[in-house]
């Protein structure tokens, strides 16, 4: 019991400092962990398990100048040693809403796995404003539509311990 409760800790503590990291050291960041991270990603659950999330790296620094200017975080993406853009397999669809939540899910799975091997990491959004762009930009099939962007690498900066609202002001009922 005494080992649950540690993992238990471990987990929450995880959970509870990680932090959107946005400024990198310029040092790379291997194959076998970008494949780690994504691998985390596609431990999400999804309904029917249908696994809806797609994937392109993008390590090339001619590419990541090209994808930034579609977004104005373009400092973030440049100063990344990579990113890891996130789509939606609509071919493999079968209720939006449902595969929406999966990516999200396969995008957190994400982000705490980069905060768990030391490194920094950032959910890129606004970046969808110019969408149709970027899917051209990374040259990926039609059924594929993008939903995020994650910028990492090895943190250059750090984060404070961070705040939420009491869990008393979020929950509305406790049947």
């Amino acid at each position: 019991m005494r080992e649950k409760t540690e993992y238990m800790k471990a987990m929450l503590d995880l959970i509870r400092t990680r932090r959107s990291i946005r400024r990198f050291t310029g040092e790379t960041v291997g194959d076998e962990m970008l494949r780690t991270i994504m691998d985390a990603g596609t431990w999400a659950p999804s309904g029917l398990n249908n696994q809806p999330w797609r994937f392109v790296v993008v390590k090339d620094p001619e590419v990541k100048r090209r994808l930034s200017g579609y977004t104005k975080y373009s400092q973030v993406i440049e100063g990344a040693a990579a990113c890891i853009a996130v789509f939606l397999d609509v071919s493999r669809s079968y209720d939006r809403e449902k595969d929406l939540q999966a990516v999200g899910a396969c995008i957190q799975n994400m982000l705490l796995c980069i905060h768990y091997l030391g490194l920094g990491g950032v959910w890129l959004g606004e970046i969808l404003n110019r969408r149709e762009e970027v899917e051209r930009c990374l040259d990926v099939p039609e059924h594929c539509e993008l939903m995020a962007v994650v910028a990492l690498g090895h943190p250059d900066e750090t984060k404070g311990r961070g705040n939420r609202m009491p869990l008393e002001e979020v929950l509305i009922k406790d049947l």
